[in-house]
């Protein structure tokens, strides 16, 4: 990263979650002078008031004054971060200027939504930038691992999962899926990462061991959706009965690592990245 790409100011369309917060202190330690945020009234931490310089609050689809924010106050370039609930998406109350923009559009979807946000802001001179060159320290690459070994069994479910779920990424459908023993489980749709870990997880039967994998699609626009897990993440593993989280590698943030080891230590949950994925692996046993 360049010296001017570090020190220039730079704002954050902040969702829920750790990441915005996280995202901030990192630019920080990485010399950004000035941090603006756009947050969003029950979405976002309010916390991101003592890591920013400037909080502006806005209900989602307040698009005019989402660009006005950074405009008036010198931002050229911003980085979306954290969730916006997909909810919140489609019951969104939008002004004339996100009006606009859906009626434009032919498919709306977060990641449509998301990318005409992009060309709106372009259009002010504002550049949406991915937010990984603050973070590629927080996404682990091959060999990484948490927790106990694996069984044979469960590589072989992480290596059939992986397939399984490129697939339903490269179908927008979702980007998990939980398997066990050649089974897929569960598929991630409209409901979210812990919702399907915890559908997953009861059909795995009380003896649990259900395999999740998590991937990206190929071509997946980081700078709207970047990957990631944290300690709720792990604490859905555990109540649901999942007993491994595979990871494609530099692809995923891990969030809060110190408490996710603990909680991999004590409840016997272990996480992996996956190998580099060729086509998808027939069901183990199969031939």
């Amino acid at each position: 990263m360049s010296s001017a790409a570090t020190t220039s100011p730079l704002g954050i369309i902040a969702g829920s979650k750790a990441l915005p917060l996280m995202l901030a202190r990192q630019a920080r330690a990485l010399g950004v002078a000035k941090i603006v945020a756009v947050a969003f009234e029950g979405e976002t931490d309010p916390e991101i008031a003592k890591v920013t310089d400037e909080v502006v609050w806005l209900r989602v689809g307040q698009l005019t004054k989402l660009i006005k924010a950074f405009a008036d106050r010198g931002i050229a370039r911003c980085v979306m971060a954290g969730q916006i609930a997909p909810n919140s998406l489609f019951d969104l109350r939008p002004d004339l200027r996100a009006m606009g923009m859906l009626l434009r559009l032919k498919e709306k979807n977060a990641h449509t939504i998301f990318a005409a946000i992009g060309e709106e802001l372009r259009k002010d001179g504002i550049n949406l930038i991915e937010a990984t060159p603050w973070l590629v320290s927080l996404m682990p690459g091959s060999g990484f691992q948490i927790g106990r070994e694996l069984t044979e069994g469960e590589r072989s479910d992480v290596c059939f999962g992986a397939g399984i779920a490129k697939e339903i990424a490269r179908l927008e459908i979702g980007q998990i899926v939980v398997v066990k023993e050649g089974t897929v489980l569960a598929v991630e749709g409209f409901e979210g990462t812990d919702a399907c870990l915890a559908r997953g997880g009861k059909l795995a039967g009380k003896n649990g061991a259900a395999v999740a994998v998590k991937v990206a699609k190929e071509g997946h626009d980081m700078r709207f959706d970047i990957p990631c897990i944290g300690s709720k993440t792990i604490q859905t593993c555990i109540e649901s009965g999942v007993a491994v989280l595979a990871l494609e590698p530099r692809k995923t943030l891990v969030l809060e690592e110190e408490i996710i080891r603990e909680l991999c230590r004590k409840h016997r949950i272990a996480i992996v990245t996956t190998a580099p994925l060729g086509p998808t692996p027939p069901p183990p046993g199969t031939k």
